[in-house]
């Protein structure tokens, strides 16, 4: 239960943070923080979310982390389930709390509400396959951070910073493309309160960034891990339960 509660705190954070800066902050007259500093604060959520609950649960935050553990053999395959029914929950909540903020400003509207689109719902009018392509490279190239970064050979205790630094890096490379989603639960939880077609288009921010992260940890295990390392590895992911 721990796990799960940690879980879903961790994808409020994610969400209420890095959606919240854009919802919020973004676009404040002469003050706002712009994409970059949308992107850092996505980066920030992971990165503390990592240092404060990341040894209960692994600090996924995100179902397609989850799910390129499992295929990298860090994570069971059983608890797949549960963790994606908390981080979905713990993204909803968090952008209905927003919802309920943001919409305390005078004359204010939902828009897109930090959604993720293609088309004519992407910030740059990028169209599916651009976007399709994106949201599958990021999410793989995520995961191998991930993996590399909590390998048992990896400098101790640096595995948050480097996360967060590569969330970073990946809003700032694709949010005029999608508005950067690699992270379902971040993509559904705001579809439900936009005033766009974004529902129409959640389909592709569930199959592209699973898709990534499939391929993302099959590529570390593969070519990257040597079977010493994997099997330490796996070892590390059963007892601690983490990545």
């Amino acid at each position: 239960m721990k796990k799960l509660f940690a879980e879903c705190f961790g994808t409020f954070w994610l969400v209420f943070g890095g959606c919240g800066a854009a919802v919020l902050a973004a676009g404040y007259p002469d003050l706002g923080i712009g994409f970059v500093g949308v992107s850092f604060a996505f980066g920030l959520t992971v990165l503390t979310m990592a240092y404060a609950v990341g040894h209960i649960s692994g600090g996924h935050f995100n179902p397609a982390v989850s799910l390129g553990l499992a295929v990298a053999r860090r994570f069971a395959w059983s608890d797949l389930p549960a963790y994606w029914g908390a981080q979905i929950l713990g993204g909803v909540v968090a952008a209905l709390v927003l919802y309920l903020i943001a919409s305390g400003a005078p004359g204010w509207s939902a828009g897109g509400f930090a959604s993720n689109g293609y088309g004519a719902l992407s910030p740059g009018g990028y169209g599916l396959t651009a976007a399709f392509l994106i949201e599958v490279v990021l999410t793989a190239a995520f995961l191998l951070i991930i993996l590399g970064a909590t390998s048992a050979r990896a400098p101790a205790g640096f595995a948050p910073l480097a996360i967060g630094l590569a969330l970073t890096l990946i809003h700032l490379i694709s949010i005029p493309v999608t508005n950067t989603s690699v992270n379902p639960a971040r993509s559904t939880a705001v579809a439900l309160f936009a005033d766009t077609g974004a529902l129409d288009q959640l389909w592709l921010f569930w199959v592209a960034p699973l898709i990534g992260s499939a391929a993302g940890a099959a590529i570390w295990a593969g070519l990257l891990a040597d079977r010493a390392e994997v099997a330490a590895d796996v070892s590390i992911g059963v007892e601690k339960g983490t990545p």
